[in-house]
């Protein structure tokens, strides 16, 4: 886009090399287990939408466009609420995406939680900038891409045509763009197979035939689903291994939910990738899982297939694809872990730094209003704290304030908000506003702005439930200015092995770059200042601007993130659910 040649790092990404433990999709097990614990039990079924387009816009001079696709549902108050997104397909006016996105098909409306699942999703097509291609799609703002069309229908015009899939023409933003020709947009809907089977495959392959003429090919396999009609949906792709005629790849997880059936044929092509998008076929065959790990334990390779020149026919390749790897494996979900017994614990930490405004001044973010209305900081502990406090058994957690001057005259960086030298705990929503009302009059906003102390005493509790069932979510409330950016990086690469999350909740109308850089939502881990990289992802940062302008529901922010967060570290360490081991241990050798 944008007169640039296309990105190649991005481009040779793979599309589900790991197990998905971090990002759970849109389908999210906390959020619908907070609603229906709320009444909530809509009669809905999950469905996964796949997509394929024709003849897209081309907005590139020296490329072709770069297309992503993003859903949509319209909320009951008209505002657009977005399910998911694809990812980006290099130099491709003919797209055939692998990510789905998942949506819940309601049969009925009965609940204001849901209402919005039943209006019609809007798919819109953007063409993203070359500078973008490095950068996770769901952190790209779309504003920056160029829009390419979009379309709309009832999901039940889907559902109802026998073999579920769906072809629009695109338009222009709400319908405009004249006698202009913006393609098509195919869409294809399966339910979810609700599963928890999961294989492991590491696939090789041996004399690949070269594609190219001053180097050896870039080889990458996509696995194909077949479906009743007998096209090929893609489900998963591997990462590109430049240069190279024997390569391995990555391994993969493949889930029941993408396979389907350990019998149903399975299509695997190898390509050589191409920057231009033009990926020349080096060969496929055809193997369900099933023989896959056939091939595993026999030690052998499959002869790789090429469509020969007479019609109907397949010429037999010396190229062979062995299985390297094939481990089984059952995925446990949050809720699974959750029923069993296994408690989520909260800590609430309070920014009283001087950058929150001298609270005397009504523009203050922790100005107290004689008439009685919140503060930002009271809106967001009322609007978090029944949010977090559903997932806390006793509805008691440790409470703290810092960057705050205590009543002895000393800064403190992780003082008791209720004012207490011993006790920090206190009850629910009402103990937290109770505290913060208490600290209002005794403590007096400071600096520096020090994350790393509550990060660090929060991790000291978590190490000493090391053995137990629990897991700990602390959550910041704060105006997002940081002075210990590093060290609080230190912190949490430190803290990313404890069963610990970080929920930042950041309040006024900051920039909030740092809280973004912590939330490393942008695919770089952090990074300590001894060189260490952290394990895994544990912060969420949720500006509260975006719920209170209703971009974002309050569950919604909170939740993105903590099942898969939760499992990140449950599957790590290999902690099965309480039912699963007690039912283990019980059965016969």
């Amino acid at each position: 886009m944008g007169g640039r040649f296309s990105d190649l790092r991005g481009g040779k990404a793979a599309v589900g090399t790991e197990p998905d433990a971090e990002n759970d999709g849109a389908h999210n097990d906390a959020i619908e287990f907070f609603y229906r614990a709320h009444g909530a039990y809509p009669h809905f079924t999950q469905l996964e939408l796949s997509f394929s387009a024709s003849k897209l816009l081309d907005r590139d001079l020296l490329s072709k466009s770069d297309p992503m696709v993003v859903v949509y549902l319209k909320k009951n108050d008209g505002k657009l609420e977005e399910l998911g997104r694809t990812e980006v397909i290099l130099n491709n006016l003919n797209p055939v995406w692998i990510q789905n996105v998942s949506v819940a098909y309601q049969f009925e409306m009965m609940f204001a939680y849901f209402l919005f699942l039943c209006s019609p999703p809007r798919f819109c097509v953007y063409d993203v900038d070359t500078q973008f291609h490095n950068v996770p799609v769901k952190t790209l703002n779309l504003r920056d891409q160029e829009f390419l069309g979009e379309g709309s229908c009832d999901l039940s015009e889907i559902v109802t045509i026998q073999n579920r899939s769906l072809t629009m023409t695109l338009k222009g933003k709400k319908g405009h763009g004249g006698l202009r020709n913006f393609g098509t947009l195919t869409v294809h809907a399966e339910e979810t197979i609700a599963s928890r089977s999961a294989v492991e495959i590491k696939f090789r392959c041996a004399h690949l035939d070269n594609k190219d003429l001053f180097s050896k090919s870039d080889p990458f396999l996509i696995i194909s689903r077949t479906v009743e009609t007998g096209d090929s949906i893609p489900i998963c792709k591997t990462e590109v291994v430049d240069n190279n005629l024997h390569p391995t790849w990555k391994p993969l997880c493949l889930s029941m939910q993408q396979f389907r059936s350990r019998d149903a044929p399975l299509v695997i092509e190898c390509f050589d990738f191409n920057s231009n998008g033009k990926h020349i076929l080096i060969g496929r065959l055809r193997k369900s899982v099933a023989d896959l790990e056939k091939l595993f334990k026999e030690e052998r390779g499959a002869n790789m297939f090429i469509p020969s020149s007479r019609a109907g026919h397949e010429k037999v390749l010396k190229s062979q694809l062995f299985v390297d790897q094939f481990c089984e494996k059952e995925q446990f979900t949050f809720v699974d872990y959750i029923s069993s017994g296994f408690e989520l614990n909260c800590m609430v930490a309070v920014d009283f730094t001087a950058s929150n405004g001298d609270p005397r001044n009504p523009e203050s973010l922790h100005y107290i209003d004689p008439n009685g209305r919140l503060n930002s900081y009271q809106q967001a502990i009322t609007e978090v704290g029944p949010v977090i406090q559903f997932y806390d058994a006793d509805k008691s957690f440790p409470a703290w304030g810092f960057g705050g001057r205590t009543a002895n005259g000393t800064v403190s960086h992780c003082f008791n908000l209720n004012g207490d030298s011993s006790e920090s705990e206190v009850v629910g929503v009402e103990g937290i506003m109770a505290a913060y009302a208490n600290a209002q009059r005794d403590v007096a906003l400071s600096e520096p702005t020090l994350f790393g102390p509550v990060v660090n005493r929060a991790a000291k509790i978590a190490t000493r439930s090391l053995s137990s069932n629990k897991y700990y979510v602390l959550v910041i409330i704060t105006d997002g200015i940081l002075t210990d950016l590093q060290e609080t990086k230190d912190a949490l690469v430190k803290a990313c092995n404890l069963p610990l999350s970080i929920l930042i909740v950041g309040v006024g109308n900051a920039d909030f770059k740092q809280m973004k850089i912590l939330d490393a939502d942008n695919g770089q881990r952090l990074k300590s200042s001894t060189g260490h990289i952290a394990t895994r992802d544990i912060v969420q940062f949720v500006p509260m601007r975006d719920v209170q302008s209703g971009q974002i529901s309050v569950v919604q922010g909170l939740l993105e993130e903590l099942p898969g967060q939760f499992l990140s570290y449950m599957r790590s360490m290999d902690i099965k659910p309480l039912t699963f081991n007690a039912a283990a241990q019980a059965s016969p050798a």
